[in-house]
C-alpha cells in the first residue's frame, strides 16, 4: 500500500476518490467545473493541481466514495491515483495537520484545533461512527438556509438568552451526523473592512433533521453582549435565509455500536450534541443495551436549555444529573462535584471498554471535570493518567470546548 511517508515537501490537503466505494456513475467527472476529474477503466481520480475545492462533486456523489482527503507532503499523481486498489492511510504528520483533515476554511480549522485542544493527543473518531461528509459546503458557495423557528429555551427575564433555532435546508442535500459543527457566515464586514469570520455551532437534532425526514437542523444558540454571530442568530425570523458552510468535524461523533456507553459532560450550549445523541438512539436505538448519563450544568434552572423537556426523557434513555451553581439558598454545585457524587457508577463506565467519554461546553470545565475524573479513578483502583490516553487513541474520549 502506498503511504504519505514518501512526499516531501509543505503540507497540503487533497481531494481523493476511494477506489473500493466508487461505483463509476460518472457523475463527479460530468460535475467537476474545472476538469480536475478523469478516469480510466479501473479508476476515477482527482488532479490535484487542477482541484480548487469547490466542492461541486461532494453532494451529487452517490455513495460518498469522492468525499475523501488526505494531508500530505506533495499531491500523488493522476498515475499513481490509476494504480491504486484502495486508498493509502493517512501518515500521522503531527499536529499542525491535525486541522486540515476536518475543514478547508482556514479560520475554521483554528476553531478546531482549540476546542480539541483539551484532548491533550490527536482526536479519533468512534469505530463504529457513520463517515461524516465534510466541507461540502464554503464560504465562497454556501447552501442558503430559510429559519423555520426561533424559540427562546431558557426563562424569560433570565440574564442567559439561549435560542433553539431550526433551518430548513429545502430541496438542498445536506448530510450532517450528530456531533458535527455547521458555519454560519454573519452579513457584512468588521471594523477592519473585512468579512466576518465564520461562526460554528454544533448541530442539536439527529442526522434525519429535528423533526424526521425534514432535511432540517436545529441549533442551541447563546446570545453573547456584542458578539456579532450570537446576535445575528437570535435576532433572525421566520422565513429569513441564512448562508450556511460545512458540515465540519470528523471525530466528535457518536458511536453506532448500540452497546456503547455514553458518558456526556456539559455546561450551556455544550448540551447540543448530547441533545441530537439522545434524539438519535430514541429514534434508532431504541433497545440499546448501552447506558447513557449526562452531567448537565447551569446556574440555575431557569437558565438551563431544555429544562422542561429533559424533565420527560425516560431515565431508560438516558440518566440525567442536572446541576445547578447559583440557586438561592442552596450550596453552588457543579458538574465534577455530581461526578464525585456519582463516583461509584461512572468509574464502573470507566471499567468497560466500551464505554465513550464526551465533554463539551466552556473550556473553563476542562481543568475540574479532569481532576473529578482522577478523583474518582484514584479511589475506585484506576488510573485516569492512563486510562484518558488509552481512550482518546480508541475513539473513546472526545473534548470540544470553546
Amino acid at each position: 500500500m502506498t503511504t504519505l511517508a514518501e512526499h516531501k515537501t509543505a503540507l497540503r490537503k487533497v481531494h481523493l476518490i476511494d477506489p473500493e466505494v466508487c461505483i463509476r456513475c460518472n457523475t463527479c467527472e460530468a460535475t467537476c467545473p474545472v476538469g480536475a476529474i478523469s478516469h480510466d477503466a479501473s479508476n476515477y481520480v482527482v488532479d490535484a493541481e487542477k482541484c480548487n475545492f469547490c466542492m461541486d462533486c461532494v453532494a451529487p456523489c452517490p455513495t460518498g466514495s469522492i468525499d475523501n482527503w488526505r494531508v500530505v507532503k506533495s499531491a500523488f499523481s493522476i498515475e499513481d491515483q490509476f494504480s491504486w486498489n484502495e486508498l493509502p492511510v493517512q501518515e500521522d504528520l503531527g499536529e499542525d495537520a491535525a486541522g486540515a483533515a476536518q475543514a478547508v476554511e482556514d479560520d475554521v480549522e483554528k476553531i478546531l484545533a482549540a476546542a480539541h485542544a483539551g484532548l491533550g493527543g490527536k482526536a479519533v473518531a468512534p469505530a463504529s461512527a457513520s463517515k461524516p461528509a465534510v466541507n461540502v459546503y464554503r464560504r465562497d458557495k454556501p447552501a442558503i438556509a430559510t429559519v423555520q423557528g426561533n424559540f427562546r429555551i431558557t426563562a424569560p427575564g433570565t440574564e442567559s438568552d439561549i435560542r433553539h433555532i431550526v433551518l430548513s435546508f429545502g430541496s438542498t442535500v445536506v448530510s450532517v451526523l450528530e456531533g458535527q459543527s455547521i458555519g454560519i457566515v454573519p452579513p457584512g464586514s468588521g471594523p477592519d473592512g473585512k468579512p466576518h469570520n465564520i461562526r460554528l455551532y454544533s448541530i442539536a437534532s439527529a442526522r434525519d433533521g429535528e423533526k424526521r425526514n425534514a432535511n432540517n437542523v436545529s441549533l442551541t444558540i447563546k446570545r453573547v453582549d456584542g458578539g456579532v454571530g450570537s446576535n445575528y442568530m437570535c435576532d433572525l425570523k421566520v422565513g429569513d435565509k441564512v448562508e450556511v458552510t460545512g458540515p465540519f468535524g470528523a471525530t466528535y461523533l457518536m458511536p453506532n455500536d448500540t452497546q456503547a456507553n455514553l458518558i456526556m459532560i456539559c455546561t450551556g450550549t455544550g448540551s447540543a450534541p448530547f441533545r441530537a445523541f439522545t434524539e438519535r438512539r430514541r429514534r434508532a436505538m431504541q433497545n440499546a443495551g448501552g447506558k447513557a448519563i449526562m452531567f448537565f450544568g447551569a446556574r440555575t434552572p431557569q437558565e438551563l436549555p431544555y429544562f422542561g423537556p429533559l424533565q420527560k426523557v425516560p431515565t431508560a434513555l438516558l440518566e440525567k444529573h442536572l446541576v445547578f451553581s447559583r440557586i438561592p439558598g442552596a450550596d453552588k454545585e457543579y458538574v465534577q462535584d455530581r461526578m464525585r457524587t456519582e463516583g461509584e457508577a461512572v468509574s464502573e463506565l470507566l471499567k468497560s471498554p466500551a464505554t465513550h467519554m464526551y465533554i463539551c461546553g466552556l473550556k473553563d470545565m476542562e481543568t475540574g471535570v479532569d481532576e473529578a475524573l482522577a478523583d474518582i479513578c484514584r479511589k475506585h483502583g484506576l488510573d485516569w493518567a492512563k486510562l484518558k490516553p488509552e481512550m482518546r487513541s480508541a475513539g473513546r474520549f472526545h473534548v470540544e470546548t470553546y
